[in-house]
């Protein structure tokens, strides 16, 4: 791709960072009105940048870790619902057991009366008693037969007491991950409240010109790394195509610009970064792990230069956020509390790595 197509695309991708920025809610983007006169009522002076700067790392920080509690939360949920699926089915083996057993124990009583009716005699004396030695051999051959019926059956029996307790076992284990996965879920749900209340609470001190600028900013950061990664040639080098998933993945994801991000939110109405594409590849027809963590671990890894539309970009060391890449340079995410599902640069942030969902 030539450098003029890629300025093209550079100043493209910073236009839509800067409509980004100044579309998130809180962000004052009205018409410029003449510099009002020095007056007792007139809005402080903003702080210098760099103090602004302070708080927009600040404010990264505090929502990266609410991004890595909310992946904790979506991985304890996770693992609720299966833990909790394979209870249910646990369970179901249990009664199914225990109505095994009762019909064994109903057989192994039928035999026992049957037994007690012949007078249980040892065979020798059964056979001195007989009037009919043919018939005493006949009937010892029968008693043999249900000797072996009857050891079989208390075998059967043992196997699914055995059975059982395994069950019983193997719940109550369940039972154990269960309640040390809700006691998870609810900590980092506590740390994200927490994390998210801390940074609103220092955006809300801000007055409505430190607001601006601190959004100029954030544009600017993204801006300058996107630029940054793009200057790298990478875009002479990406030129997949999507594939028939692929396509689908992105076509839903697009649908969904302009829905609020909220945190553990798989959809329809909001979304968080990994709820966004684990639903877009669910709607494309190839279900993926749910977290960005486990995207990373789980899915196949692929160069950054032979990504296509459709693929997933991880970013920073901790796997803590994911985005999907939908060509020329561009990604659609979900970025964190108080934005929407926006486009934006797919070098905007430290990418950690990419992954094919359908590789």
């Amino acid at each position: 791709m030539g450098t003029g197509k890629r300025g093209l695309l550079t100043a493209a991708v910073t236009v839509v960072c800067a409509v980004t920025v100044l579309a998130a809610p809180g962000t004052a983007f009205a018409a410029p009105t003449p510099t009002p006169s020095a007056s007792p009522s007139a809005s402080p002076t903003p702080p210098p940048s760099k103090d602004l700067e302070k708080v927009r790392e600040k404010l990264d920080k505090l929502y990266h870790d609410a991004a890595v509690a909310t992946d904790a939360y979506n991985a304890a949920e996770e693992r609720t619902k299966e833990q909790s699926a394979l209870i249910v089915e646990l369970a179901k083996k249990i009664v199914e057991g225990q109505q095994k057993l009762e019909r064994l124990k109903n057989q192994a009583g039928a035999s026992a009366r049957a037994q007690y009716r012949t007078g249980g005699l040892p065979p020798t004396a059964q056979f001195l008693l007989s009037d009919d030695p043919q018939e005493f051999i006949d009937g010892a051959g029968t008693v043999l037969n249900g000797q072996r019926a009857t050891n079989k059956l208390i075998a059967e029996m043992t196997r699914t007491q055995k059975d059982l307790q395994g069950y019983a076992d193997d719940a109550s284990a369940q039972w154990r991950k269960l309640e040390s996965n809700r006691k998870a879920k609810a900590a980092a749900k506590k740390k994200i409240k927490q994390q998210i209340s801390e940074a609103e609470q220092l955006e809300s001190r801000l007055e409505k010109k430190e607001k601006e600028r601190l959004a100029e900013l954030e544009q600017q950061a993204a801006s300058q790394a996107q630029t940054k990664w793009l200057d790298t040639g990478i875009l002479d080098e990406i030129n997949g195509k999507a594939s028939a998933q692929g396509k689908k993945a992105v076509e839903f994801a697009t649908a969904q610009l302009g829905k609020p991000y909220v945190w553990g939110a798989e959809g329809p109405k909001s979304y968080d970064c990994s709820g966004l594409t684990s639903q877009a590849w669910l709607n494309a027809g190839h279900p993926i792990p749910r977290t960005s963590q486990e995207q990373w671990k789980q899915l196949p890894h692929v160069d950054v230069k032979d990504m296509r539309p459709g693929d997933l970009i991880i970013y920073f060391d901790d796997a803590s956020h994911v985005a999907m890449y939908v060509g020329d340079g561009a990604i659609i995410h979900s970025p964190r509390p108080g934005r929407t599902v926006t486009i934006a640069g797919a070098g905007s942030m430290p990418i950690l790595g990419v992954v094919r969902p359908d590789a």
